[in-house]
């Protein structure tokens, strides 16, 4: 089961509190009955690794363009790019 940071508005008493999903959350203070009010922080839960982004689904299509972009990058430092032809008009 979670467990829920609450925080008393009045008396600024903080405390935690283990609680199922369907259980209401708590609206008075143990210790002054003044209102509560829940705290939220970051989670402790990180997500690494492929498939947590839209561009991982689509065939490696992401990796193909970073590599491609490496290896121009290490060309275009170690010679000189020739200029490039003109398109052939119809």
């Amino acid at each position: 089961m979670p467990t829920y940071a609450y925080a008393c508005r009045s008396c600024g008493h903080a405390f935690d509190a283990v609680q199922s999903f369907s259980d209401d959350a708590l609206t008075v203070c143990p210790e002054c009955g003044g209102e509560l009010r829940k705290q939220y922080g970051s989670i402790g839960v990180t997500f690494n690794g492929s498939g947590f982004y839209r561009t991982d689904s689509r065939g490696g299509s992401g990796v193909k363009k970073d590599a491609s972009a490496s290896s121009k990058s290490e060309s275009s430092s170690s010679t000189t790019a020739a200029p490039a032809a003109a398109p052939a008009s119809s």
